[in-house]
């Protein structure tokens, strides 16, 4: 079986090493010394100088917003998990979603400012696989309006904008230390933020509010650490984490050959970029011709994610709002298998299936009637600034 991804994993003995301190010590939470040390040296990896480790990206979200003192409507994008839309609401703001961009899948900075109103405060972007958002527009637009702006980089570990982390920017990025993630402490994530008095803040609303072991801030707190294992598997796997972004270019490089003319698209990475190739997303040119290959895929038990399907404007607690771009990409977006240990052979595998869905057409049904794919004259549209080995 070749699942969408597995999780990283570093050599067991390595891990055991960091888990026998942690049982001589018997610190096991509450911002213990394997915490500490994994803030610090993600800092450095990073050139950061500040971030919070937390329990989950969600758990981020929902700080950025709360520290941030955001209430009322948020500018946000429907392509995106539903943690990003759902902590939206979950904080009591309201979504307001704008269209994405048809090439990169991005928030479409053209389409904010038509939807600011009186009662906006704040805009939630989505780097999109790791691919950053047109940042310099959407802090411009930002500085116009006086709005806050949180990004959900849950996808851009090792990502550089401009020659820096792509978690520097915003009033504050959020990241996703989760086990699908490149970067992975098995459950957890991070807060960043420029500004130190802000930082303050979250980490007095990570620790329950407390200031001191019998006081407490004026803000109300939630308990958003981790722990010393989280951080354990962590420390491991930073170790690792060049290896990791090498491999991933690598077997990306693989598909982007193997697919050389096959009827997809891919997303339009921003300039001035150092892609982390943290997903391998494909757009299909028709939803029927997704589903063919996926049926095929997985009858060679190949998994694949429509990520991502369908776009959150649909969750029933939403304002309902037509997005035509949106909605055409998620029906036709698939992302192909991307992890550490797979290899060329099985990439190969996957592209021959692909290929022969390509040559040799059939009906498809969908919805109980039976539709012709028609899959001719259509060019892949390459990565731009990068050339394939």
């Amino acid at each position: 079986m070749i699942p969408v991804t597995k999780p990283f994993l570093p050599q067991m003995e390595d891990f055991n090493r960091y888990v026998s301190s942690i049982w001589e010590r018997q610190w096991l939470t509450n911002n213990g010394p394997l915490v500490n040390e994994l803030e610090l040296k993600l800092q450095e990896y990073l050139n950061i100088k500040h971030l919070l480790f937390v329990a989950n990206g969600t758990l981020a979200l929902q700080l950025a917003i709360k520290a941030l003192g955001v209430r009322g409507e948020v500018i946000t994008t429907a392509f995106s998990y539903v943690a990003t839309s759902s902590s939206i609401a979950w904080e009591g703001c309201v979504p307001i979603y704008v269209d994405i961009d048809p090439e990169t899948f991005n928030i479409d900075p053209a389409k904010i400012e038509a939807a600011i109103t009186g009662k906006t405060k704040a805009i939630v972007a989505t780097h999109t696989f790791g691919n950053p958002c047109d940042i310099d527009a959407i802090q411009a637009i930002a500085d116009k309006h006086k709005l806050k702006v949180i990004y959900d980089a849950a996808h851009c570990f090792g990502t550089m904008y401009k020659n820096k982390s792509v978690f520097a920017y915003g009033d504050i990025s959020t990241a996703s230390f989760h086990a699908t993630k490149l970067f992975h402490t098995i459950e957890g994530g991070a807060v960043f933020s420029k500004d130190p008095n802000l930082l303050k803040i979250l980490a007095g609303m990570r620790n329950f509010g407390h200031n001191g072991p019998e006081t407490f801030d004026k803000r109300p707190g939630i308990n958003a650490k981790n722990c010393e294992f989280h951080a354990a598997m962590g420390l491991c796997n930073l170790e690792h984490m060049e290896e990791i972004l090498e491999r991933r270019r690598t077997l990306s490089y693989h598909y982007y050959k193997r697919l050389k003319n096959f009827k997809v698209s891919f997303p339009k990475l921003n300039d001035n970029l150092d892609y982390n190739f943290a997903y391998f997303p494909v757009l299909f040119e028709t939803e029927e011709l997704l589903l063919l290959c996926m049926k095929r895929l997985e009858g060679s038990k190949i998994y694949c994610r429509r990520y991502f399907y369908p776009p959150l404007s649909a969750l029933p607690y939403v304002i309902k709002t037509e997005l035509p771009v949106c909605e055409d990409i998620s029906r036709r977006m698939l992302c192909l298998p991307l992890y550490h240990t797979l290899n060329t052979s099985d990439l190969d595998l996957i592209c021959r299936i692909l290929w022969r869905v390509q040559n040799y057409q059939e009906p498809v049904v969908i919805n109980k009637r039976k539709i012709k794919i028609d899959i001719s004259n259509r060019h892949i549209n390459p990565i731009n600034g990068h050339s394939f080995p």
